[in-house]
């Protein structure tokens, strides 16, 4: 029995980071986060200093320990949790990255990968269960490979290291002693055979991407190496990493085939546990590994919408019409409806089902009386009704209705927000006791593989409900408001050329 006290979950996401500290019982003890700064250096490029990723990591990790007064010899697992296909090259020698990362929103090989989709698109979704998208690591790493002078001869020398985010944690945290992965991570970056569980030489070659700058691959519970001593003056064992949605998949305990889970966060992420069978869609969502444990593989299918509370950011930030994003609730319920706005938030192209890269953001419906109102209300509308056409497509590929949806991240305290999803997607909406799912599914793949947490029924007692959305809405003014937004949805595709 381990006699530790605490496990640490690392949560790298897109705008912050973040070091939550857990319990043996999965309470939150202690958190610390740190924004950082967002480059979009082109139209359609975003980008982060890898620098920053790492420093603000490890900084908050540092400061989380001294704030709560937790004695570093009390941890037994550090777990690490991030944000995927978020893509890095670094020099094996110095370890400093060659270029910024390419982060998933980045949309600058989407011609690119319009060429590679007509070739090889059957191939690469039934090898990897994606689909050919700018969104994905592979052709990331080809354009790094392709336009930093000298880089594409370093990795031909076996110079240079391709990571994910959790990749470029793991070996500056273990000072270079670790270059690996876990499985959810590695079947993000459309090079990985999920049915094979190996890097697959065909699709390497296809994408011109050298194998010996591959991290390995090792299950998600798995030992990933040590803490430097160097961070909290202490060695500690890092012994799990999942990429964010498959891990808010497991915090919220979501262990059973038929199980789903949606994220709010930067983009939406509606993920259902299909169990051992791999389950190709037929309705443009991914099949992807939802994790690993022990070397056993478990599959999800998922579907991503790219911008979800991003579109609140937008409101403030873009447009100014509102101060803060807990602002968006007050204003949007000040209105009895969207007064016939549809909002599509397709800022960075649509995701599943969609898949359009050229799509752009729509706002239709506009009288002389619309308001900033108006607008807010037809924004949280958006992310709902995203999120809706995702669960009828999984519905569909799953040959039976969904029955209820477990949710997590920021925006879940907008109760406007969850209301409308139970009601445009017409089933029971479950928000948890703890809505820190995603740090919280790290911290139980390290704390199982260290032995802080021995079972998986040990971890499923803990997760408990703290309230639920039902289906209230007129099936009338339903099937109208669902009429409006199909029609702005084909409206906003296949803008941008």
């Amino acid at each position: 029995m381990n006699n530790k006290q605490y496990v640490i979950a690392l949560d790298q996401g897109t705008t912050s980071s973040r070091a939550i500290i857990f319990d043996k019982l999965g309470k939150i003890i202690g958190m610390s986060q740190r924004e950082f700064e967002q480059f979009y250096p082109e139209p359609g490029w975003v980008e982060h200093r890898p620098e920053d990723i790492l420093q603000s990591q490890i900084s908050v990790l540092q400061e989380v320990v001294k704030e709560f007064k937790i004695d570093s010899n009390s941890i037994a697992a550090i777990g690490i949790t991030n944000q995927r296909e978020t893509t890095l090259l670094w020099d094996k020698e110095s370890g400093k990255a060659i270029y910024n990362a390419i982060v998933w929103q980045d949309r600058r090989t989407a011609h690119y990968c319009d060429e590679i989709g007509s070739k090889h698109k059957g191939k690469i979704h039934r090898k990897t269960g994606l689909i050919v998208d700018a969104y994905f690591s592979a052709s990331k790493i080809k354009w790094i490979l392709d336009h930093v002078e000298g880089a594409r001869e370093k990795a031909n020398s076996g110079k240079l290291m391709f990571g994910t985010v959790d990749s470029w944690l793991v070996y500056h945290l273990t000072e270079g002693k670790v270059h690996a992965t876990d499985a959810t991570n590695a079947s993000r970056t459309m090079i990985y055979n999920i049915t094979e569980n190996k890097w697959d030489k065909e699709l390497l070659k296809i994408f011109d991407i050298p194998v010996s700058i591959l991290p390995e691959v090792r299950s998600s519970n798995a030992y990933f190496g040590h803490l430097s001593t160097d961070i909290l003056g202490v060695s500690i064992p890092i012994h799990g990493i999942a990429g964010d949605q498959q891990a808010a998949l497991f915090g919220q305990m979501c262990i059973h085939p038929g199980m789903m889970k949606n994220t709010y966060g930067t983009g939406c992420f509606l993920v259902l546990n299909t169990g051992s069978e791999l389950v190709l869609s037929e309705n443009n969502l991914l099949s992807t590994i939802a994790w690993q444990i022990d070397g056993k593989t478990t599959y999800a299918l998922e579907g991503s919408v790219f911008i979800g509370g991003a579109v609140i950011q937008w409101l403030r930030d873009g447009l100014g019409i509102i101060q803060s994003a807990s602002e968006s609730e007050e204003l949007a319920t000040s209105v009895e409806d969207s007064g016939g706005v549809v909002f599509v938030p397709a800022l960075t192209g649509l995701g599943a089902p969609h898949w359009d890269q050229y799509a752009r953001g729509t706002i239709i419906g506009i009288t002389r009386g619309t308001t900033k109102a108006h607008i807010t209300r037809a924004a949280l509308e958006s992310i709902a009704f995203q999120v809706k056409d995702i669960v009828d497509a999984m519905s569909s590929d799953m040959g039976a209705p969904a029955q209820e949806l477990r949710v997590d991240g920021g925006a879940i305290q907008n109760n406007l927000l969850l209301q409308s999803q139970a009601d445009f997607s017409g089933i029971k909406v479950v928000k948890p006791a703890i809505a820190e799912t995603t740090a919280l599914g790290a911290a139980y793949f390290a704390g199982l593989g260290c032995g802080f947490w021995t079972s998986l029924d040990d971890i499923s007692q803990q997760w408990k409900q703290e309230a639920s959305f039902q289906p209230m809405i007129d099936e009338k003014k339903k099937a109208a408001m669902v009429a409006r937004w199909k029609k702005a949805i084909e409206r906003s595709k296949n803008w941008e050329e």
